[in-house]
């Protein structure tokens, strides 16, 4: 086995829809953003206390971008499972960097989350004992087993 892992799982709420734009060569990429947030109680005030972190999330599965853009939304809750990459870009002479949550050809995951366990809220068929929909980013078609 290899020394490292690179995965990173989220669970958490899209702050906006997504965007789904088109590239050069036909194929299509998916982004959006993923809100987690933590609640604590203040020991010193006794208030209760939230953090919120937002993550970006770049889709580059054609299988998965087709289901981000019939199903997820603003508000969907769901689960996100992929790598962390970060890139570098410059920008009015300033070297910028990003990290982001990818989800590629293979090993990528998506799992739509809804309010009973089913995935109506993420827009699709909304069984109340429905189980929530996964959708993995493996391909199997050309398996040679």
């Amino acid at each position: 086995m290899a020394g490292s892992l690179n995965r990173v799982t989220l669970v958490g709420n899209l702050g906006r829809d997504p965007e789904i734009r088109s590239l050069q060569n036909g194929g299509k990429v998916a982004t959006f953003s993923v809100a987690t947030s933590e609640t604590w109680k203040d020991k010193a005030s006794g208030e209760k206390r939230e953090k919120t972190d937002w993550h970006n999330v770049v889709v580059w599965n054609e299988g998965l971008v087709g289901i981000v853009e019939k199903y997820v939304k603003k508000g969907t809750k769901l689960l996100v499972e992929g790598k962390l990459e970060t890139r570098k870009w410059e920008k009015d002479g300033v070297e910028r960097y990003s990290t982001e949550v990818v989800l590629t050809g293979f090993g990528g995951q998506i799992l739509l989350l809804g309010e009973s366990g089913g995935a109506g809220r993420a827009g699709a068929p909304s069984e109340a004992d429905k189980p929530a929909t996964a959708l993995s980013g493996a391909i199997d078609d050309d398996i040679p087993f």
